[in-house]
């Protein structure tokens, strides 16, 4: 297992301030009927237009492309930045790189949107690879066509490659692309939504991400069959 594809929502940081509140903005612009607190946090992790087309279903795609428009330019303005990296998440990584593995961000926001944060942050040195939905979101917007695009990128071979994510939208992208799929439960999703999407293997915390990676190379070993 030597190519680790990393979600970043709920993987790397807790978004949660920046994107509920760029939700809350668009659907105030637009006179929408408000969601719960844990409606909003189900807008994490999936394409932005998917849960837009499910939480409201009337919308014209005249008024999809509107909510988009509107959501990016709070997110843009103020929300990207509005986010925490989980501790002990940057230690996993440079203990996994100095163990080297190539590690990845495989993510469906917006590409270039992720190149931000990642500078902001300080997080390159970190990955070989930032991989993320296109620009407007729509045409390279579920995890497994932007998985399918950074195996691809990276010719990562599927068989030695982990997709790591705390939703069952990773765990599904990873089964999709017939890759490896590591949970972990520290971000948005728990153990039932993952282990209902195909979870190979499910972890707490980010310090057990290395061990549980470990974990997925001896069942390779063994011959041991996924999920």
């Amino acid at each position: 297992m030597k190519q680790l594809f990393f979600d970043f929502d709920g993987t790397i940081a807790d978004s949660e301030v920046g994107i509920v509140k760029s939700i809350k903005y668009f659907i105030n612009k637009m006179g929408l009927p408000e969601l719960t607190d844990d409606q909003y946090r189900q807008f994490i992790g999936p394409a932005l237009v998917t849960s837009i087309h499910k939480f409201y279903p009337h919308l014209s795609e005249n008024d999809v492309s509107t909510a988009l428009k509107y959501y990016q330019e709070y997110y843009e303005d103020a929300g990207i930045f509005q986010l925490d990296i989980y501790p002990g998440i940057l230690e996993e990584l440079g203990v996994l790189k100095n163990a080297g593995y190539h590690l990845h961000i495989a993510s469906a926001k917006p590409e270039d949107m992720i190149n931000l944060i990642s500078d902001h942050f300080d997080l390159g040195h970190y990955f070989d690879g930032e991989f993320g939905a296109t620009s407007d979101e729509r045409t390279r917007i579920t995890k497994t066509a932007v998985l399918k695009y950074a195996l691809e990128k990276t010719g990562a071979n599927h068989k030695d490659s982990v997709m790591i994510g705390d939703r069952d939208t990773d765990m599904i992208g990873g089964y999709e692309n017939q890759v490896k799929t590591l949970g972990v439960t520290y971000g948005f999703g728990d153990v039932p939504e993952l282990s209902q999407a195909h979870a190979s293997l499910i972890v707490n915390q980010p310090d057990e991400i290395r061990r549980g990676v470990e974990q997925l190379s001896v069942r390779k070993a063994s011959g041991a069959r996924f999920n």
